[in-house]
């Protein structure tokens, strides 16, 4: 059976590609098929245990089964617009300076008593290091699914009203917002830890990667490891990677 691969982030350097099509025996699960990547791209095999793997947009376990035509994304840990918003949409991923301004306005009401806006910004040096700019990628359908499943379980588990959330893709200069956050409520405490709990696990498990370019060379940011329940492929009923934390 023939089964899609897509590569992001570190693994498309090591690749040389973005995707590639494998040929696999029938019954084959992910592991195998990370077995059969490993051998192929040697390199690989450092960064195995840190992998996630999405088999058509869903988080997936070394254990699943393959079927003929999957699309199979290897995550490496992720690095961590307009103001205009759908009815219901809460998650927006963009190309274009998010405008935090309209973003805002356009989400508080009269019976919010807060506001709490976090906003991600492109600094100008990493470890000692003067940056240029960053270069942000996402497996983007996947990430923007992710993101609305968070800001639905932020909503679940905190006493607030409404959540924005936005990242940017692409080059980015030096003080621009790449991501950001916007949560309103009746009271501050509830909006301050739903905005943390917001962006710490987003920088944990949505697949968004970014490159850091230097005066001498550029390379992928190194990520947190995958939650546990991510790299079992166990995202729990509410489709949430990490439903259960957002009370803690």
């Amino acid at each position: 059976m023939r089964v899609q691969i897509l590569f992001f982030g570190v693994l498309k350097d090591l690749a040389g590609k973005s995707s590639d099509n494998l040929e696999l025996r029938e019954g084959a699960t992910v592991g195998d098929l990370l077995e059969t990547c490993a051998a192929r791209i040697p390199r690989m095999n450092d960064l195995l245990a840190s992998l996630a793997v999405a088999v058509n947009q869903q988080y997936a376990g070394a254990e699943r089964a393959l079927k003929s035509g999957d699309e199979v994304a290897l995550l490496p840990p992720v690095s961590g617009g307009s103001g205009v918003r759908a009815l219901g949409v809460r998650a927006w991923i963009v190309r274009d300076a998010i405008d935090t301004s309209a973003m805002l306005a356009g989400i508080k009401r009269a019976e919010d008593g807060a506001a709490v806006v976090f906003e991600g910004v492109v600094r100008n040096s990493t470890r000692g290091r003067k940056t240029l700019y960053l270069d942000y990628e996402a497996y983007e359908e996947m990430a923007l699914r992710e993101m609305e499943r968070l800001a639905e379980q932020a909503l679940k588990q905190f006493q607030i009203r409404d959540i924005a959330l936005v990242h940017r893709l692409g080059r980015l200069e030096i003080g621009e917002t790449s991501v950001l956050i916007v949560v309103a409520s009746a009271h501050r405490a509830a909006a301050f830890d739903a905005c943390r709990w917001l962006i710490d696990t987003l920088k944990r498990t949505v697949p968004i990667w970014k490159k850091e370019y230097f005066v001498d060379g550029a390379v992928w940011a190194d990520g947190e490891p995958f939650p546990e329940e991510i790299t079992r492929g166990n995202s729990g009923d509410s489709g949430s990677p990490l439903a259960d934390d957002a009370s803690k």
